[in-house]
């Protein structure tokens, strides 16, 4: 696609998507991943790139910003809101909890842009863009590692085996199927609406 043409971009999210309002984080979190894709993926389709945004904002809970499972700004703090959420029934689709520390005292809990989850994601995202993950999995939450994760892991179906050209390609656009992607069809028509606003936000290039 062309330049991103910004001041659409960001005008079009503040009044379609963020209800008038925008803040500091999640302006540079944008940023970034705008900034990425135009250094080393602008020559791809730009519904990937919608796509992507929106699934960080959804993950994230809107802030753009990577953050731990929970929001939690540490991992004790989120191990107690997992478990309080598990013990109460609210994780059903959970059948053992992957966030309590193991034998190294490391818990594997969802970090980042993209929320991985378990030590084996952690060792395959890692390994797929040089980084070493398993020593200490909060380098997830590190903005540059993040936006790594997200772009290779959504690229190349690292996360589930689904990958972004899946679902667009030629005149294929499947916004809502994209999800499996992720995790399935989890929040899938959330996300897909979303998902067409950025791509709205984006068309108007410079």
């Amino acid at each position: 696609m062309a330049g991103i043409n910004r001041k659409h971009f960001f005008d079009t999210l503040r009044t379609e998507v963020l209800g008038g309002k925008i803040t500091p984080s999640q302006v540079a979190g944008l940023t970034a991943i705008l900034d990425k894709w135009e250094a080393e993926a602008s020559h791809l389709d730009d519904r990937w790139l919608a796509y992507m945004l929106a699934t960080a904002f959804h993950e994230t809970a809107r802030t753009m910003q990577p953050v731990r499972e929970t929001r939690a700004t540490s991992d004790a703090a989120a191990i107690t809101l997992l478990d309080k959420a598990f013990i109460a029934g609210k994780l059903p689709w959970v059948k053992k909890p992957y966030w309590r520390k193991d034998a190294e005292s490391k818990s594997w809990l969802g970090r980042g842009l993209v929320q991985i989850t378990h030590k084996a994601n952690y060792l395959k995202l890692g390994n797929a863009i040089g980084e070493d993950l398993t020593t200490d999995p909060n380098r997830a939450l590190n903005t540059e590692v993040a936006l790594k994760i997200m772009f290779t892991g959504m690229t190349e179906g690292l996360f589930t085996g689904k990958k972004l050209e899946d679902f667009f390609h030629d005149d294929v656009t499947d916004w809502k199927n994209a999800r499996k992607i992720i995790n399935g069809l989890e929040s899938a028509d959330l996300v897909a609406g979303h998902a067409v606003k950025f791509y709205m936000a984006l068309s108007y290039t410079v």
